[in-house]
């Protein structure tokens, strides 16, 4: 009669099953690393950001260059940024869509809910790294253009510049991440490209035409005054210190409203977003 043998660690059945590997209680900085690194290693960051950037502090120079000390008496440093952000908000908000469809777009999701199938924790991850990285790039290129208006046009006509300059621009930069934000939520929620992206122009481009357009008739006049006043480039506009009364002559006589009514109201509309996001990706099949 042979003797009874005693299993090894790697040999126990499913009961004691034992990996002679450590296996650490998965967390939201796991989830952070994976995010990363799908961020870094596709080549849709490096064009969006890189656009953004090119954008911003190229047209932003060229604004520059185009000015004198004496325009600066009624314009913050950082309002030549504005103009290529106008336009660079875009790349924001496509690369806010690519960072959850292209996933959805080549199936890498179902690999990815498989090695973590707590959906909450994985998209959190996606919120943070793309959002922090949008903001960081974004407002980097502001202060870079604000830093340098203030080198080269700061002349005895340029009047003062109080420090609460550069808090609006950090503010703006955080208006345009949040857009991006807001690009990412859709995106979650469309789980299709070309028609997150297409949502995300009309949010962005149709209230200030469509504003327009109601304005003419009585009946809707009021809806048509709420769109000139709330849409994303008046919005900017204001946070950067821009002039914005006057702007539109179907908007004459339209009180712009504040920045804080601007903030107030893309924190509510993305945060609707990104809860919607959550109870729709955590609900649906992938």
């Amino acid at each position: 009669m042979n003797a009874p043998t005693t299993a090894t660690a790697g040999e126990r059945g499913p009961a004691g099953n034992a990996s002679p590997l450590p296996t650490p209680r998965p967390h939201l900085g796991h989830a952070l690393a994976s995010e990363w690194t799908k961020l870094t290693s596709v080549r849709s960051t490096m064009w969006t950001l890189g656009s953004l950037v090119l954008l911003v502090v190229g047209i932003g120079g060229l604004v520059i260059v185009q000015t004198s000390s004496l325009d600066y008496e009624q314009m913050p440093f950082i309002a030549p940024a504005l103009f290529g952000l106008l336009v660079g908000q875009l790349a924001v908000m496509v690369l806010g869509v690519l960072t959850i469809t292209s996933e959805y777009g080549t199936g890498l999701v179902r690999t990815t809910f498989t090695a973590a199938p707590d959906r909450y924790r994985v998209l959190t991850a996606k919120y943070l790294v793309f959002g922090l990285t949008a903001f960081l790039t974004t407002a980097g290129s502001v202060c870079l253009v604000g830093l340098t208006a203030s080198i080269l046009r700061d002349g005895p006509g340029a009047g003062p510049h109080p420090p609460s300059e550069w808090a609006s621009g950090l503010v703006g930069s955080l208006y345009v991440t949040l857009l991006g934000v807001l690009a990412l939520a859709v995106g979650a929620l469309v789980r299709h490209s070309a028609g997150a992206i297409a949502v995300m122009l009309g949010v962005v481009t149709l209230p200030p035409v469509i504003g327009a357009v109601l304005s003419m008739w009585e009946a809707v006049a009021p809806v048509g005054r709420t769109l000139i006043q709330y849409n994303a480039p008046v919005a900017m506009m204001s946070l950067f210190g821009m002039p914005t009364e006057g702007s539109d002559p179907a908007a004459a006589g339209t009180a712009i409203p504040g920045s804080l009514s601007h903030m107030a109201l893309i924190l509510v509309v993305t945060g609707a977003a990104v809860a919607a996001s959550y109870v729709v990706v955590g609900r649906r099949d992938v």
